[in-house]
């Protein structure tokens, strides 16, 4: 059939039954996919050309169809190929492609949704967003220019997140004359770095998305190429879902939803499996098992194969499709929780080895809490020293300290409670996490899950008989953690340890940790840099929790620059026993006393990383104590704290 054949076939049932072409068009499959590569290699372009050769069907349209009452046809709105990649150009120009821009769109066959991803290496993590959820990679290489480094970066990226379809499109043929030797140079060194990291097939296709060459037909100018064109093989191929359907049933739940009392569902969208009403179930993390009852959708929700759910109960739903699950048995579930098959279940663990996509302009601080969010699940997280950077051009395994922008690396990590997952390579939702900053909210990294780390499985919680609350009765107190914090000269060791003295005289039992006194054992290893100072308060932090475990008022005097690791012990201690202390000394009047001569070598060049000089200090925002050094002496500013810990 050709183009014209289509769009008068398509303008016709438009023109008599335009409920009917809806519907036909809502039940088409779906198809998500990027495009990518290096800079200039004609995504954009291609982008373009896709939506004028196909003639193809935009979502707005759609809309506008379906609320005219007149019912017009699409002829005469065929869009100029030119004024086309004239918008996507000035998109580029105005600095919106830097994101990722999506496009959404339709043929007879099949709808799409694109991803146009930046080339430029700074953006890589966009190109990781766009490729998040894509069934399909566009791989463009530039016919002048061949394989280049942040071609195998998307390459190994795409090939890492899970994307099974690949297709090399090798653009800009018409600049080449169309030579077949230029396309099978290309091929060759492609198919050798794709073997390399485990790409086992992909789609080769010569094109040019300015001339139109082996999109939409078949080019003249190509008599040596015969396999498909560009939106055949899109048209055509196989989405994920239809293969997710195949695997062991997994649902993360979204909501509860409870309209009224008689009615109890649990919402989600599947991501692998089939369920069906009867089928035995298990709720992951807390192992209740039931069966479900009835499986209840939206009016016209359809599935990811286009199959109609019709609205109310389903006799069964697949991956991709949204619904919402009622049990037999009234057990525990909510938000977080992942329904699995009842006798093939997903794992739950809490320390893990993963592959981390490192997203921020900031470094990776190894140690420092990270928000986790796996499907519907969000953890607090530390991600351990890489165990190794990949060098995307050689693939060789490099030593690395942290990750920094766009670093792709290995390192185990561990979370405060377990979460339920699989290996991302079965389960891209249960798989699949970003991090994020507690602080700013900023996601910093995107990651895949290869498996549990063994002593998870091993290392168990021992219940002791002496319980905590015994250790603090015996000593007639309440723990505490007394958090000194503020720059070098502040004033915190001095005035910590007059509280200590004020508390033994009061028969308090009592341990201070002081900074300086830690690094000669317990935190010898470690230096000043960024990351070995979130190392330094993590330990110090976990000494503190055994100490107030032990029943002791626990007084600790550490810079601690960063508000995340003071957050990271807070969260470590039970309600209320963590005290921050804020030491607020002025930095010109802390440098004035210098009492170690630490602050001169700092400005001289001789002592690096130093904290107020050439390394933050983040203030605390609302400490619960707050000490100005420079309106009360240290006894009377040790005074006032022993008074707000026991009134």
């Amino acid at each position: 059939m050709s183009d014209a054949d289509v769009i008068y076939k398509t303008d016709a049932l438009i023109a008599e039954d335009i409920d009917q072409y809806l519907e036909v068009h809502q039940h088409k499959t779906m198809l998500r996919f990027i495009t990518c590569g290096s800079v200039d290699d004609g995504k954009s372009t291609l982008i373009g050309r896709l939506l004028y050769d196909s003639k193809m069907i935009f979502e707005d349209q759609l809309e506008a169809l379906a609320a005219d009452s007149r019912k017009v046809g699409t002829q005469g709105q065929e869009i100029d190929f030119a004024l086309l990649v004239d918008g996507l150009a000035a998109e580029r120009e105005q600095g919106i492609t830097i994101d990722v821009a999506y496009r959404f769109f339709a043929t007879e066959k099949r709808k799409f949704i694109v991803a146009d991803t930046p080339g430029h290496e700074q953006y890589t993590r966009n190109m990781v967003t766009g490729a998040s959820t894509a069934d399909l990679a566009v791989i463009l290489i530039d016919a002048r220019k061949g394989v280049l480094t942040q071609t195998r970066r998307h390459s190994y990226l795409a090939h890492l997140i899970g994307i099974k379809n690949i297709v090399l499109a090798i653009n800009k043929m018409d600049l080449v004359d169309y030579d077949q030797a230029v396309f099978d140079g290309i091929l060759k060194d492609y198919t050798e770095f794709a073997h390399s990291i485990g790409i086992k097939a992909f789609t080769p296709i010569p094109i040019s998305g300015f001339k139109g060459d082996n999109i939409t037909g078949l080019s003249e100018n190509t008599p040596w190429y015969r396999g498909p064109t560009l939106m055949e093989h899109l048209e055509t191929v196989e989405v994920n879902s239809a293969t997710d359907a195949d695997k062991p049933f997994r649902m993360a739940v979204q909501w509860v939803n409870r309209p009224n009392l008689d009615f109890r569902g649990f919402s989600g969208q599947i991501a692998t499996g089939t369920v069906r009403p009867g089928d035995a179930i298990r709720v992951l993390p807390s192992g209740k098992t039931s069966s479900i009852t009835r499986i209840v959708t939206m009016p016209s929700e359809a599935g990811p194969a286009g199959g109609a759910g019709g609205g109310g109960d389903l006799e069964q739903a697949v991956a991709g499709q949204s619904v919402t699950l009622c049990f037999a048995d009234e057990i525990d579930c909510s938000r977080g929780d992942v329904i699995g098959q009842a006798d093939n279940p997903p794992q739950a663990a809490d320390q893990f080895e993963a592959t981390i996509v490192w997203m921020a302009d900031e470094e990776m601080l190894p140690g420092r809490p990270y928000w986790l969010k796996i499907g519907t699940q969000t953890v607090t997280a530390t991600v351990q020293h890489p165990k190794y950077q990949v060098n995307v051009n050689t693939m060789e395994h490099l030593a690395a300290k942290t990750l920094d922008l766009n670093a792709i690396g290995v390192a185990n990590l561990s979370t405060d409670k377990q979460i339920v997952f699989e290996p991302y390579e079965a389960n891209r939702t249960l798989g699949g996490f970003i991090l994020i900053d507690k602080i700013s909210n900023a996601t910093v990294a995107a990651g895949m899950l290869h498996f549990s780390l063994r002593r998870a499985q091993n290392v168990h919680w021992q219940a002791t008989d002496v319980t905590r609350e015994f250790h603090a009765n015996l000593k007639n107190q309440k723990p505490a953690v007394l958090w000194f914090t503020g720059l070098s000269g502040a004033g915190k060791s001095t005035i910590a340890n007059l509280v200590e003295k004020k508390l033994a005289r009061m028969n308090r039992h009592t341990f201070l940790l002081d900074g300086d006194n830690v690094r000669h054992g317990l935190n010898k290893d470690l230096g000043f840099t960024d990351a070995d100072r979130v190392e330094n308060i993590r330990r110090v932090g976990e000494v503190a929790k055994l100490m107030t475990d032990a029943g002791l008022i626990v007084i600790t005097a550490f810079i601690s620059p960063f508000r995340s690791e003071r957050d990271m012990v807070r969260q470590m201690m039970q309600p209320g026993e963590f005290i921050e202390v804020h030491i607020d000394t002025p930095l010109a009047e802390a440098e004035a006393r210098d009492v170690k001569g630490l602050y001169k070598k700092a400005r001289s060049g001789e002592l690096k990383n130093f904290t107020g000089i050439d390394s933050p200090y983040e203030a605390p925002e609302d400490p619960e104590i707050r000490i100005d050094t420079t309106g009360m002496t240290a006894e009377q500013a040790a005074d006032a704290i022993v008074a707000r810990l026991i009134p």
